[in-house]
């Protein structure tokens, strides 16, 4: 697919040229889900706490006798049934994280890179150019994107002090490089807006640890000297045990 590229002012300067196939030739929804599941879970403080009966402020003398009031049988006002008692499932801190391989997170990355382009969801400027932190220069160049009124990721191939000040004051604007880029911060927003540079450092990320080159999991695909090596062993084998047989055929004639 071919690409517009801008400037700064909005204006196109050129085009680029990228496969979506380059980065992930197919993209997993359940992938997706996990990684994305994992990252939302992995953001919980988890620090939520609640008291049981026995902590909460209260007697534990009875309410009143067992039998003969008409009323259901009672006991501490600290029971959590009551007003005022104590939670009877109550909260504990915890920790919600939890971890995918690490080769998985790299995948479900590409794959989600690979969907925004697939879908058009992504454009590209040639560099950001800011001598000077300038927010008006940054919500103009969305303007004229027709992305303003979305929530978008600005991608630099390295992070930008200017760009950064310049961006993180627009509502629904993150910021982040291509180095920090992970398949929930590709897919959260719903425009990307990246460098020439940026996505270029990606691909060349992306070629550097090298695609899967077959089979399920990564395997390994046996080529056709692997192929002739296990005929050969097989063939040696089969030969080595027919001649034990023969001999041992042979011994058994002479008994």
């Amino acid at each position: 697919m071919n690409l517009a590229v801008y400037n700064m002012a909005g204006a196109q300067v050129g085009s680029y040229e990228i496969d979506p196939a380059e980065l992930a030739p197919t993209v997993s929804k359940q992938l997706l889900h996990d990684a994305v599941v994992m990252y939302q879970a992995n953001l919980r403080q988890g620090t939520q706490r609640t008291k049981t009966r026995g902590e909460v402020a209260g007697s534990t003398k009875k309410l009143y006798r067992q039998k003969g009031t008409g009323n259901a049988r009672a006991g501490s006002r600290r029971s959590g049934t009551r007003r005022g008692g104590g939670h009877i499932f109550a909260k504990r801190p915890r920790d919600f994280g939890w971890r995918m391989p690490r080769k998985a997170l790299q995948t479900a990355a590409r794959m989600a890179l690979a969907s925004r382009f697939a879908d058009d969801e992504v454009r590209l400027v040639d560099s950001f150019s800011l001598e000077s932190p300038k927010t008006s220069t940054v919500a103009k160049l969305l303007s004229k994107l027709g992305i303003d009124e979305h929530t978008v990721l600005v991608t630099p191939e390295k992070h930008d002090e200017n760009l950064w000040k310049s961006a993180r004051n627009i509502e629904g604007v993150d910021v982040a490089p291509v180095g920090d880029l992970n398949a929930w911060s590709i897919l959260r927003p719903r425009k990307i807006l990246m460098t020439t540079a940026a996505i270029d450092a990606f691909r060349a990320t992306v070629a550097a640890r090298g695609m899967p080159t077959g089979g399920k999991g990564g395997k390994r695909v046996k080529s056709e000297a692997d192929s002739r090596v296990v005929v050969k062993k097989t063939t040696a084998k089969k030969a080595a045990v027919k001649k034990a047989r023969a001999a041992k055929s042979v011994k058994g004639q002479g008994e």
